[in-house]
């Protein structure tokens, strides 16, 4: 199978990747089981770039090609990485599917990630685990499918980029309750390995919007958060903030959801 390289152009956009709307969506189940998904979409940084470029950058091939791709986690793995892993990892990474879809002349950069975990307790793993996982695995989302052979090194990202803000937070989930709370010292690191490409991105006059949205199978009882939004059937939590928000108030992440 011809492998489907991301193009050069791309390696621009990691300069600008803290400049991303995210979107955390949660469904819980009736059964104890949850889908969770990360939703990266970088639009705004393509906008911008694709404004500084030349137009014979723009005429490329590489910067015309069109992608909508989904591989497993475990899949996009190198073979060194994947061997790192234990039991508990691979089995986590194996069910937690990588989606993109680009088209950089329209201005679209996406990427999912998505999780099914089956219990409470597997979806705290996933949240607490997949951040480290990521930070020490470049992943190569240009291979194709169920391939795990000849991954290149420079069509390789690390998925911290994209995960790592997961990194700051402390979890816990039981059978009717959701709790997250931002360590504060590690999103003081973070902020420190990142504050550059913020002030970059607060000079372009892009505001990072962060949103979680949580579906519930019965009503709610309790949320924590005075700045979330219940729906009328409480069935339904609402979360939106701005990075510029967080980095003034890290307590606007903090969440907590009796169900």
């Amino acid at each position: 199978m011809k492998k489907l390289y991301i193009p050069i152009v791309f390696l621009a956009l990691i300069c600008l990747s803290s400049c991303v709307d995210i979107e955390e969506h949660y469904d819980f189940k009736t059964d104890g089981s949850c889908n969770v998904i990360y939703g990266f979409d970088m639009g705004k940084a393509v906008s911008i770039l694709t404004n500084l470029m030349s137009d014979s950058v723009r005429s490329t091939p590489q910067f015309n090609i069109v992608k909508d791709t989904t591989l497993s986690f475990y899949d996009a793995l190198p073979d060194t990485s994947a061997a790192k892993l234990n039991a508990e990892e691979i089995a986590m990474a194996k069910n937690s599917q990588l989606s993109v879809k680009m088209n950089l002349k329209k201005n679209v950069m996406k990427m999912e990630m998505s999780h099914l975990a089956k219990t409470p307790a597997e979806l705290e793993y996933f949240l607490q685990h997949i951040s480290t996982v990521s930070i020490n695995s470049p992943v190569d989302l240009g291979a194709p499918e169920n391939s795990k052979k000849d991954k290149s090194p420079s069509n390789a990202f690390t998925m911290q980029r994209f995960v790592a803000g997961q990194d700051y937070y402390i979890y816990e989930v039981t059978p009717h309750s959701f709790s997250r709370i931002i360590d504060k010292i590690k999103f003081g690191k973070f902020l420190k390995k990142t504050q550059s490409t913020l002030a970059m991105a607060k000079a372009m006059l892009i505001d990072m919007p962060y949103k979680v949205v949580m579906n519930f199978a019965h009503p709610v009882k309790k949320v924590s958060n005075p700045k979330a939004i219940l729906s009328a059937d409480r069935r339904s939590v609402i979360l939106v903030t701005t990075m510029d928000d967080v980095i003034k108030n890290p307590n606007l992440m903090n969440l907590k959801v009796d169900f």
